[in-house]
Order: structure tokens, then sequence, then C-alpha cells
């Protein structure tokens, strides 16, 4: 009697383990996901970058990116602890087009999703805001501010990419780890909000 009222009170004094959640942080070549994954990651970034090389030329559009020395092959991985019961795990898309069908893969199990643009190139993350619609899962966008200047207001941005008002847009600087984690809030906002309609 004795052995089980002890087990009894070793389960209740054990903490339950944390809610898990994938998150996919998507958009088009060059905007800043490896850079976002990594500044928010509470773990060193497992990360699949190569270099670019001439076998690209001609089909990885650097407009606007000439400075751009890598890329990610298959996909980003990071980890952030919410709080003691919900933990987000990370994976950021390739970008290049010849690397899109991994998102399929990577979509599995998602509940949201983060849709990066750049603001210099914003055409390159029309198909990543189409992917997420077709799929009907929940996403934000976040305007990645290269240099921390956002020369555009949210509204112009959900106007040019034609969003429909319960998808927010968030500007943000994927470097800086506030800035990041307050996107992923956002998104965490979007899924709560979600699942309480339901």
């Amino acid at each position: 009697m004795a052995g089980s009222e002890t087990r009894a009170r070793e389960t209740a004094e054990t903490p339950a383990p944390p809610d898990t959640v994938k998150i996919l942080i998507a958009g088009g070549f060059g905007v800043g996901k490896t850079t976002m994954v990594g500044s928010v990651s509470e773990i060193a970034p497992l990360r699949t970058e190569e270099p670019l090389t001439v076998a690209g030329l001609g089909v990885d559009d650097l407009a606007g990116i000439e400075e751009k020395r890598a890329t990610t092959v298959a996909m980003d991985f990071g980890r952030i602890t919410i709080s003691d019961e919900l933990v987000l795990y990370l994976f950021g898309t390739p970008g290049q087009q010849r690397f899109w069908f991994m998102w399929n893969d990577l979509a599995v199990g998602a509940l949201g999703a983060v849709v990066l643009i750049d603001v210099r190139r914003p055409e390159s993350s029309f198909a990543a805001v189409d992917f997420f619609e077709r799929r009907r899962i929940p996403f934000v966008v976040a305007v990645n501010g290269f240099g921390g200047r956002h020369p555009y207001p949210a509204e112009d941005i959900r106007e040019s990419l034609a969003l429909p008002p319960q998808v927010p847009v968030v500007l943000c600087d994927a470097r800086r780890r506030e800035s990041s984690r307050d996107v992923l809030i956002a998104l965490l906002d979007l899924l709560i909000a979600a699942a309480v309609d339901d």
C-alpha cells in the first residue's frame, strides 16, 4: 500500500512533458529564413547550407541579394521554449524553386507557418503565400526589413500580396531575437484564436 502511495505521489510531482508544435519558416530565396531560425533558436540550429556555385548561374535569381554566398538545400531546424508547457520546433524551408518539392514533406504535421518576405523583392514570396493558402495551414506574413528598414507600412504589404484580413502582417528584423520571437507570438495568437473559433 505504501509503495503505491509513493508511486502516485511521484507521478503527481513529475511535471508532464511540454506540448510541441511544428512551425515552418518559409519564403523565397534569400529572404532571411536561416537568419530567423538562427536568431531565435535556443539551441545551435541545424543548417544544411551549401556554397553557391557556378552551377546556379542563370538558375538562382540573385537580383538584390548579390552578396549571398550560401543557400539552404534541405532545411534549417531550431527550437524555442515558450513556456514549461509549450515548445516550438522551427523548420526553415529551402527557398530556391528547384527545392520546393521538399515543402510538402516539411509541411506534414505543421500547425502553422511564417511566410518571410523581403521588401526589396516581395514577389519572391507569392508562391509561399499560395502554398499555405491552398493547404489551409494558418500563417502570418513577416516583413523582414533588411538593415532594420521598413519603407512600406504593413497595410501596403497586405494589399500588394492580396492577403485576407485575418492574416497578420508583422514588420520584423530577422537578425534580432526579440523581433523574431514577436513574429512567432503573433502566429501563436492566430493559432489560439482559430482553435477557440472551432
